[in-house]
């Protein structure tokens, strides 16, 4: 039976969307920090940009391999636990076909029609209903590791354009103050965006990275200056 209208819902994109977000706002902020911070100790243009690019590499690198290894243990996790409703479902159906009947009770149906519905849905896909149901595994959720490291090592390089750009348009004398302020700019952007495609408040997404962010480059300015070079 086919709907009569279409539903767009954004829990879909919770596994890419979050390692984006994650994986931008880093690359901005981390990448940023590091220009500020190298910038207020004094240093040369040159050394503040190879500062940036080096970040920026073992920046990417480090955001894919961590998300991936965080990810794949969600994902392990989930294998584990298939596995084992797999064997359960072989060894005692009957027992797998109650726990079900028992999940559907709990949420409002009554115990017969409860029956009907587990012993229907265990018929057409028993280990898909217990994954759902029982596990709360369900394919718009699952675990992907690699898109997870792709999304975020991609979102954290493509961040870190963006204070790099500022650092090498501005004039040497005011990367500090032009980094500071496109990293503000994009950061209100990439915090409105982000909110906006998950579905959340505009100013509130964009006003709560705004304001991490000029923290972290305060800290980085600071300790530039505490650290300056001699003239």
């Amino acid at each position: 039976m086919r709907s009569r209208h279409a539903e767009h819902h954004r829990s879909d994109r919770a596994g890419w969307l979050r390692a984006a977000v994650l994986g931008a706002n880093d690359g901005i902020v981390s990448i940023a920090g590091l220009v500020v911070g190298v910038a207020a100790s004094g240093a040369s243009q040159g050394a503040v940009l190879t500062s940036g690019i080096a970040g920026l590499v073992a920046g990417a690198m480090s955001m894919a391999a961590g998300e991936y290894v965080s990810v794949q243990s969600q994902a392990d996790t989930e294998h584990a636990d298939l596995a084992k409703e797999r064997r359960e479902l072989a060894e005692d159906p009957e027992s797998e076909l109650f726990e079900l009947t028992v999940i559907y009770v709990r949420r409002g149906l009554d115990p017969d029609l409860a029956r009907q519905v587990a012993a229907q849905l265990t018929a057409h896909d028993a280990l898909g209903s217990h994954a759902r149901d029982e596990l709360g595994i369900t394919d718009t959720l699952r675990a992907r590791p690699v898109q997870a490291a792709l999304a975020s090592a991609g979102a954290f390089a493509t961040g870190a354009l963006l204070p790099m750009a500022a650092a090498v348009l501005a004039p040497a004398a005011r990367v500090e103050a032009t980094t500071i302020a496109a990293t503000l700019l994009g950061l209100c952007l990439s915090g409105a965006l982000a909110a906006r495609a998950g579905g959340a408040a505009v100013g509130r997404g964009a006003l709560r990275v705004v304001f991490w962010g000029a923290l972290a480059m305060a800290a980085a300015s600071l300790i530039g200056r505490l650290f300056q070079l001699p003239a």
